[in-house]
């Protein structure tokens, strides 16, 4: 039964994640081909702070909720209404932050004066994210996925008809308006994507008066997983948000012009990086699914089982990733063309795709580490790398005609040094409990 329910949750995830990936590549699709050069490269821009922001806003609910929610350490409504005031508390000081800050990091960090108006949207879609992450974390701790799968495609849907209906009559706006009009588009789809969640609530949920009072003993259990898990976040967020900064400052050392640094950063960003994480959603599907399930059979002590459930999980990713991998490897330029009428940033791909076979590896790893109590473990191994990753992009950028290779280069140093550590802390779990693994 337990086997069966695994199953099932990852085929689920699956179907949905690969609609939801499809949906993607169409909206990416048309985004790239209606919008300009330079409103992609500022939209790109613009994503590492909207990713920093993101991470803590979020501040790993989901992860601690299904968890929580997955090991019936208490009433689920309870956790709900004792994380939601943490939530609002947050996102009110994000708003207060970016209204503040939004045009230092435009001018001064990213030196663009553009990425202002974009930045400061951004605090109006937190709140609305926020609360769709914590909706997702409840139905992932029940092993109920279906509406998980109905609130991303709907999510989708909003941003499809957002591409093919406005983004045309928006364009002739200018390249603040439209970059800023991209980024306020998540505003609706997060909220159609908590109203489809909240739909999907037991009928039995109904709110009591004594609900709504915060239990700090939910909240704690809900934070021991949360805050190594979005500190996780944030390490790479971070990074992410200092890439184009380093980029910058190096590279027009080196005789880069700005112009030519912002336009192959988002080119990477906008066409490699996701052909390179294409089959990703699968790997992201049967992490989902592995967590509830070995956080429940970790509290049961069943060590053989969970083992087996990882050795299944890092087979089936390893199964999707490398053959996907390679055929990417041997037609980039097939790929870009069909996604993006493009053929920028095939040699990226060429020399560069090998390095992330490792991320299919990666991620059953990491969701493991959460389920087992080891958050912080992930939390420091992603540090680890991260710093390594932001060592090596700033001095490979030194190197001349390297160009943009360092972020790649330096990205794929991160993955390896993780999945190594992630791999010895599992090992050291399994010897500690007498299961070969």
């Amino acid at each position: 039964m337990k086997r069966e329910t695994f199953i099932k949750s990852t085929i689920i995830l699956m179907i949905g994640g690969l609609l939801t990936k499809l949906l993607g590549i169409l909206i990416r699709i048309i985004m790239t081909r209606n919008s300009s050069l330079e409103v992609i490269s500022l939209y790109m821009l613009v994503m590492p702070t909207f990713s920093l922001m993101m991470a803590i806003s979020q501040l790993g609910f989901a992860t601690g909720i299904s968890k929580v929610v997955s090991e019936n350490k208490d009433e689920p409504k309870k956790i709900l209404f004792s994380i939601l005031p943490i939530s609002i508390l947050i996102n009110i000081l994000l708003t207060i932050f970016l209204v503040f800050t939004s045009r230092f990091i435009a001018f001064n960090l990213l030196k663009n004066e553009n990425a202002y108006f974009p930045i400061l949207a951004i605090s109006l879609v937190l709140p609305f994210d926020s609360l769709s992450s914590i909706l997702r974390g409840f139905f992932f701790g029940k092993e109920r996925m279906i509406p998980h799968v109905t609130s991303n495609l709907s999510e989708q849907l909003v941003r499809l008809l957002f591409m093919l209906l406005i983004l045309p009559n928006i364009l002739k706006f200018g390249l603040v308006f439209t970059t800023t009009s991209l980024i306020l588009i998540n505003v609706l789809s997060e909220l159609v994507s908590s109203i489809v969640l909240i739909f999907f609530l037991p009928k039995k949920f109904k709110i009591e008066k004594s609900d709504l009072k915060p239990s700090i003993r939910s909240s704690i259990n809900v934070l021991e997983t949360a805050l190594p898990t979005t500190a996780t976040r944030i390490i790479g967020t971070i990074s992410y948000f200092f890439e184009p900064i380093i980029l910058t400052y190096v590279l027009t050392l080196n005789g880069y012009t700005t112009n030519y640094i912002t336009t192959q950063y988002g080119v990477i960003n906008g066409f490699v990086m996701p052909i390179l994480l294409l089959p990703g959603f699968f790997t992201n599907a049967i992490s989902n699914a592995l967590l509830p399930v070995i956080s429940r059979e970790y509290a049961k002590n069943n060590y053989k089982y969970i083992k087996k459930k990882l050795k299944e999980a890092l087979f089936f990713s390893l199964l999707i990733g490398v053959p996907a991998t390679i055929i990417i490897i041997m037609f980039p330029e097939k790929f870009l063309n069909f996604l993006y009428k493009t053929s920028h940033g095939a040699d990226y791909i060429r020399k560069i795709a090998f390095i992330f076979i490792l991320y299919y590896v990666e991620a059953p790893l990491s969701a493991f580490l959460q389920a087992t109590n080891r958050a912080k473990d992930v939390m420091y191994d992603n540090f680890i790398g991260i710093i390594f990753k932001t060592i090596f992009l700033f001095l490979l950028s030194f190197i001349k005609n390297i160009g943009l290779y360092s972020l790649l280069i330096s990205s794929g140093i991160n993955i390896l040094i993780t999945t190594i550590r992630h791999s010895k802390h599992i090992k050291d779990l399994f010897k500690e409990k007498e299961v070969n693994y």
